[in-house]
């Protein structure tokens, strides 16, 4: 069970009540990643983690912001808490489950959450990640980006990364970062 999804009504309120305050106008609301819509989101669903911990009594739930993962051994109870869920959530907070990105699968084909795709016993960097740094590198190869630039962009990926199962990726990555700086400095002479 994935990413929630406001109803246009439940949003205005929120993004006229921000608005004032954050200087934009009622009907821009906050940028994705903004801290205060973080903060808001932690609230406004302090409700469902109640619920589901306490009346639903789900031992393995997770939440961050908008995006939560129940784990459990039983397909079918997990099919009925989406059932509940979703329907306390239409009726308590005028929201309700994104139908595309609240799903039911085996942890075995891994489970994306904050970033990676989480498995039993290890986690994976998501695959758009790794091609995004990868483009940045080849970018970097072309002198769209300086050496200080790509350096940047690579500390913050690894960052991020290193809470993956990622070493040897991270390692790959430098060394393609160094070549090209090498290849650079063969070709300016």
């Amino acid at each position: 069970m994935r990413t929630l999804e406001c109803r246009e009504r439940e949003r205005e309120r929120v993004t006229f009540a921000l608005g004032e305050t954050s200087g934009q106008s009622p009907t821009q609301g906050m940028p994705l990643g903004n801290l205060t819509s973080q903060f808001f989101a932690n609230i406004y669903l302090n409700k469902l983690d109640y619920f589901v911990k306490h009346t639903l009594r789900a031992k393995y739930y997770i939440r961050y912001v908008d995006d939560f993962v129940i784990l459990h051994k039983s397909k079918e109870q997990l099919t009925i808490w989406k059932e509940q869920i979703n329907n306390f959530l239409i009726d308590e907070l005028k929201l309700e489950l994104h139908p595309d990105k609240s799903k039911i699968i085996p942890i075995s084909h891994g489970v994306d959450f904050v970033g990676f795709r989480n498995f039993y016993h290890f986690k994976l960097l998501r695959k758009r990640n790794i091609k995004k740094m990868k483009r940045r590198v080849i970018a970097f190869s072309k002198a769209d980006l300086s050496y200080s630039e790509m350096m940047n962009s690579f500390q913050g990926w690894c960052a991020h990364s290193k809470w993956a199962n990622s070493y040897k990726l991270r390692k790959e990555i430098l060394k393609s970062i160094h070549k090209a700086k090498q290849e650079y400095k063969n070709n300016r002479k």
